[in-house]
């Protein structure tokens, strides 16, 4: 409970608190994964948080009659109490009416029961699952405003900069009538401006950008051997060397909105800074490695592997890695084998395909997140993966960097004080979610009984089934009038479809990382009668497309998915686009034998979907249970991955400090 922050500060008294990292023996690690199958059983569990309801509403009559100048005075009136008593349920009922009234007032938008309930969850330390298109952007509100006007700094962290300053400007003006300062960091964000921005109340920034500031500042402490004591005396006599320089001021709590995706899906990856230039004949070195791997043939002389996507070199291959030849004391191939060079130039050329893995934009190669669609700027693999991928297009080669500092994501908001979240879609990581972060999760009722119609999934032959299927599909909705979203699961499916629609001339819009900055202008319009949009994942998370006059009488938004996601939880987030807050709607998912997931469960399955008779019940019953089956072993292959890498966090002493490269 956050009241922890307030009567049991951090033991080092560090003007950074932080919680520190544990490294978990064997049966703390079995008691954790128990404790996470136990913790399924709290989604139901709403009587602990209902009581908030009647304390929100014994303060809503007062709060109602009082004048803006009064409700301000009440919020600094409030401070005082909240740092005194703490997070009373008493004292947070207050806060919450106080919130509301205010929400009212400058957006116009009263929250509701549910988000009431969800904010509570928060300021409990729980995973609050909403369903999609509940508002837990304004829920959200209730546990920040609450907890900053108790004097404990918030972060509010989201997938993504778009949603970041949305988040920030929309619900900004309801913190400054609390007299609540507001921050937003995102990537255009100055470093030098950065510690203005973490210095509010309460700070909007994405997952990412706030991880590379705290690396930033451990560099910084690192380089001038500051600790936590001469911190404070630097602070007392505002002779800081280096305060100043730091960026946060500690980790005390996140809501982490998404917090499937924060938590979970990108966790898979850990992020790291670097320094220091490739040298020219490093350049060399990697463009004949890349040639050499050209000449090698899949299947006889390296594998791919369909699930894990690993590169093996066959004995054939490795007989043959001997013509390679390398200048003698070639820098950075002391610490990387030949081989390691070459599987590395296979991947790049097999594995990594543009408009998928990546796109190249202005002679330069950006990579694409597959969780969200969304270019990652100024992001690079290392390793020299970037630099074969950026030879192989034929862009310039930047420069390859030594790492300097990693973390992964699961590592550092383990370091919170406060952690909680909100998603639409925690049910399938409970477990994980609980053993990981000791987050409870608790699912919420919408606030009308939904209206959304899931029509039976279809399972085609080939693509140009599949397309004949949806443009008769597309066209039976335009006639009625009725706004279709097509997802897709890559910028080259996404572009895939818009030449099956453009061939018959049916006019649409596509979302994807090539076009994200009209992201705002395309969703405004989404939701028109007739309108239909074709959009990679980037419509699938913390998107509202809102349905225009009529078109909820002709049966409200239709999304279409023409393919699976590695996450069945991220399908479900797309499907969520239609029919929120009581509105009509309907979805319906496409696939074929070549979708992705199928592909990587080998040859087997697809070879016996492919014997059956197509178009059968009994090939539809068949792949449906495959699909299925092999999504499930994606995600759970994910999950040992996630796991592994906190594993070999937790074990390595001071990962949490920086991690040098050998």
């Amino acid at each position: 409970m956050l009241n922890d922050l307030l009567n049991h500060p951090p033991a080092t008294h560090d003007l950074r608190p932080e919680k520190p990292e544990l490294c978990p023996g064997a049966l703390e690690a079995v008691l954790g994964g128990a404790a996470g199958v136990v913790a399924r059983r709290w989604r139901s569990r709403l009587g602990p948080l209902n009581r908030i309801l009647p304390m929100v509403e014994r303060h809503a009559a007062t709060l109602g009659q009082k004048s803006d100048p009064e409700l301000k005075r009440e919020a600094s009136l409030l401070r005082l109490e909240l740092r005194r008593q703490g997070f009373t349920d008493a004292l947070v009922g207050r806060a919450f009416a106080l919130v509301r009234e205010v929400s009212g007032r400058t957006l116009g938008k009263r929250h509701y029961n549910v988000q009431l309930l969800g904010g509570f969850a928060l300021l409990k330390g729980m995973v609050a699952e909403m369903e999609t298109g509940e508002g837990k952007t304004l829920a959200a509100t209730l546990a920040a405003a609450t907890a900053a006007l108790a004097g404990v700094p918030v972060h509010v962290l989201t997938v993504n900069d778009y949603l970041t300053g949305r988040d920030a400007g929309e619900m900004g003006p309801v913190y400054r009538a609390l007299g609540l300062s507001v921050g937003c960091v995102v990537h255009e964000v100055p470093v030098e401006s950065r510690r203005r921005q973490y210095l509010s109340d309460i700070t909007y920034c994405t997952n990412k950008e706030v991880v590379f500031d705290y690396l930033r500042d451990r560099l910084t402490l690192k380089a001038t051997g500051t600790g936590a004591l001469r911190l404070q005396v630097e602070h007392l006599y505002r002779t800081a060397p280096c305060g100043d320089a730091l960026l946060l001021r500690g980790l005390h709590y996140a809501i982490a909105d998404e917090a499937d995706s924060l938590l979970i899906d990108e966790a898979r990856t850990p992020l790291v800074i670097s320094g220091s230039g490739l040298h020219r004949e490093d350049v060399e070195v990697l463009r004949g490695v890349l040639e050499f791997a050209r000449t090698l043939a899949e299947g006889g002389e390296f594998t791919v592997h369909p699930t894990t996507r690993e590169v093996h070199i066959t004995p054939a291959g490795e007989r043959k890695l001997h013509l390679l030849e390398l200048p003698p004391g070639t820098r950075g191939t002391a610490a990387l084998r030949k081989g390691e060079l070459v599987r590395r130039a296979i991947a790049a050329l097999h594995r990594y395909q543009p408009d998928r893995e990546y796109l190249v934009r202005n002679g330069k190669v950006h990579i694409i997140d597959t969780h969200t669609g969304r270019v990652m700027p100024d992001r690079s693999w290392d390793q020299g993966l970037q630099q074969l991928i950026e030879i192989k297009e034929g862009c310039e080669v930047s420069s390859q960097q030594e790492t300097v500092a990693r973390m992964s994501f699961q590592s550092f908001f383990r370091r919170y004080l406060h952690l909680a979240g909100m998603t639409g879609t925690a049910g399938e990581v409970v477990g994980e979610l609980w053993s990981v972060y000791r987050l409870p999760v608790v699912r919420l009722p919408t606030r009308c009984p939904s209206r959304r119609t899931l029509l039976p999934d279809r399972i085609f032959y080939d693509r140009e089934q599949r397309d004949r299927f949806l443009l008769d599909r597309v066209a039976e909705l335009r006639r009625g009038g009725r706004p279709v979203l097509i997802g897709t699961a890559s910028v080259a499916a996404s572009e895939g479809v818009s030449r099956v629609l453009g061939g018959e001339g049916i006019p649409h819009a596509v979302l994807n990382a090539k076009n994200d900055a009209e992201e705002a202008a395309i969703v405004a319009r989404a939701g028109e009668s007739c309108a239909i949009t074709v959009a990679t994942n980037m419509a699938g998370r913390g998107t509202d497309i809102k349905l225009a006059a009529g078109v909820a009488e002709v049966g409200g938004l239709h999304v279409i998915l023409t393919e699976l996601h590695d996450a069945a939880r991220v399908d479900r987030q797309l499907r969520g686009r239609c029919a929120r807050q009581g509105d009509p709607g309907s979805c319906q998912t496409l696939t074929v034998l070549d979708d992705s997931v199928l592909v990587k469960a080998g040859g087997t399955a697809s070879l016996l979907l492919r014997l059956l008779p197509a178009g059968t019940g009994l090939w539809e019953l068949v792949a449906g249970r495959v699909l299925l089956r092999m999504q499930k072993e994606t995600e759970r292959l994910h999950q040992r991955l996630r796991r592994e890498l906190l594993h070999r966090d937790v074990q390595t002493r001071g990962l949490l400090s920086l991690l040098q490269e050998q």
